[in-house]
């Protein structure tokens, strides 16, 4: 548990692809109304990646529960780990800090390969409930997203972290005053492993429910959402529509984003058919994972909501 009060807001501890912090501002014009009035009493958010919007609206609304879940399970290792053992957590942290900043490139090149080998080594040793070797865990992923190329967490198709050796002079592997802040925010949160259904029995009509499901390829090329094995190809994008419809009946409000296809082709109408039933709206976003530097920029992303 968290023995130190935190100073600084709680911000997400990983950069994740598809991360939502620099879309913060103009996704939460669209929240529901009923959110700030106090009228919703539970936040779900199936999709967590890096927790932008969890985070801010832990922190910004009159949310009394919380409900979290995805289905990378090292995201859920690090989420439970930061809200169960945060502490033992930064002693590691602190330590690889100080010993990496002390090496020189070459040096870091070889510290740096030898947690990704101990962390693709361990995977499959790596308990489905929470354990001590939980902490060692998170501790790898934070440092290797810390100092890996372009700070992304990339997996092959075999599971294994590739992401190669980034040339950061002064990285904060160690960020300790954001990680007690998320684990605050995460005391009174509920996190399970799963796919986008596993949060459905916390769901009712007092709910808000934000869906950030891996993005649909913008370009035959742009196909990143290599952070799982699963794959979330077309049938799964209705399948989730088809558990958005559900929950609308139950009487959640739902808001879902993802990147808007008409960016690369204007007659593309996915999502506009998808869910023709609902209120769709296109707000700007900025692409930054694209290996074309050129290539990155504003593009327009795509929300669906039911109010």
């Amino acid at each position: 548990m968290v023995t130190t009060i935190a100073r600084s807001p709680a911000k997400p501890f990983l950069k994740w692809a598809g991360g939502k912090s620099r879309l913060l501002e103009a996704l939460s014009q669209h929240f529901p109304p009923e959110l700030s009035k106090g009228h919703l009493h539970t936040y779900v958010e199936p999709f967590i990646g890096s927790g932008a919007v969890f985070f801010h609206i832990a922190q910004s609304f009159p949310i009394q529960a919380f409900v979290i879940s995805d289905i990378n399970h090292e995201l859920i290792v690090a989420y439970t780990t930061i809200q169960q053992t945060v502490e033992e957590l930064i002693t590691i942290l602190t330590a690889w800090q100080q010993d990496y900043l002390t090496l020189d490139e070459a040096e870091r090149r070889e510290y740096f390969l030898q947690i990704r080998a101990d962390f693709n080594r361990d995977r499959a040793q790596l308990s489905a409930n929470f354990s001590t070797a939980w902490i060692q865990r998170t501790a790898q992923l934070i440092f290797l997203n810390r100092t890996c190329f372009n700070g992304l967490f990339r997996v092959n198709t075999s599971g294994d972290f590739n992401a190669p050796f980034g040339r950061y002079k002064q990285p904060r592997i160690c960020h300790t005053e954001k990680l007690r802040a998320a684990a605050q925010v995460l005391e009174q949160t509920q996190i399970f492993r799963g796919d986008f259904t596993a949060c459905e029995a916390a769901i009712d009509a007092q709910s808000f429910v934000y869906f950030d499901p891996p993005y649909r390829p913008i370009s035959k090329t742009a196909n990143f959402n290599a952070y799982s094995t699963h794959v979330f190809n077309d049938s799964e994008q209705l399948r989730l529509r088809d558990f958005f419809r559900r929950l609308d009946q139950r009487g959640a409000k739902l808001l879902l984003s993802n990147s808007d296809p008409q960016n690369e082709d204007i007659g593309d109408r996915f999502f506009d058919n998808a869910y023709q039933d609902y209120r769709i709206e296109r707000i700007q976003a900025s692409r930054c994972i694209n290996s074309n530097i050129q290539k990155r920029g504003p593009i327009s992303e795509i929300l669906v909501a039911n109010y």
